[in-house]
């Protein structure tokens, strides 16, 4: 049985100490990911940003708030991991200042600068040894182009395309690439469908590589 990292959920970047910038992520792919996954009994880690749901009781659950929080956690556990699915929706900008009170009505326009908050995929690509990675790319436009070029930056085995319909849904529709950009598949259907034929995937294809690659 192999280790696995899940990160589910949004992130979130304050303005101020009541405001943030996130964005609508449920955590619903994660935990039918971390459930397919534990089912098999793999052992999960999810590193979850804030979210209104519950995790299967047999993942391991770390809770963290920002990109960089979630970073770190990743960070410190990937290495004992076979692998890593990046089914969270990190905010990528943060404020370049943070109020330390919070922000009232002056009745004058209010700018606001923002700077990147680092990939966290990315940074695992860079860490990365015997691992795999699968990434998932929610675009707007020019889906298959943004995901290839994810698939090189991160360093992706696996990239799941999806679309902003999948946000906050119990359904879903993904175009599977490899690390070549070619298209696997096509699914449709509930997230916790796509969980499974998911983990199916990563087991045919990685696990019995990870396995003999030190992996466990």
């Amino acid at each position: 049985m192999a280790t696995v990292l899940i990160t589910s959920g949004p992130t979130r970047e304050f303005l101020d100490p009541v405001r943030f910038l996130s964005n609508a992520s449920s955590g619903r792919m994660g935990r039918a990911l971390a459930d397919a996954f534990c089912t098999a009994g793999h052992r999960v880690i999810v590193v979850s940003g804030p979210v209104a749901i519950e995790y299967p009781p047999q993942a391991e659950v770390i809770s963290v708030v920002t990109t960089e929080e979630m970073l770190k956690a990743c960070q410190s556990v990937f290495p004992e991991c076979d692998g890593v699915i990046g089914a969270a929706a990190p905010c990528d900008f943060r404020p370049e200042q943070v109020a330390s009170q919070k922000i009232v009505k002056s009745g004058a326009p209010l700018t606001i600068r923002l700077v990147e908050t680092p990939d966290v995929l990315a940074r695992l690509g860079m860490m990365k040894r015997h691992q795999w990675i699968v990434g998932f790319a929610l675009e707007t436009h020019n889906a298959r182009q943004h995901a290839l070029e994810k698939i090189q930056r991160k360093r992706c085995d696996l990239m799941i395309v999806n679309r902003p319909s999948a946000i906050g849904a119990e359904w879903s529709s993904v175009e599977i690439l490899d690390s070549q950009g070619t298209c696997l598949a096509e699914w449709a259907g509930t997230k916790t469908d796509i969980a499974i034929r998911l983990r199916e995937l990563i087991e045919q294809r990685f696990l019995k590589l990870s396995n003999t690659s030190g992996g466990g």
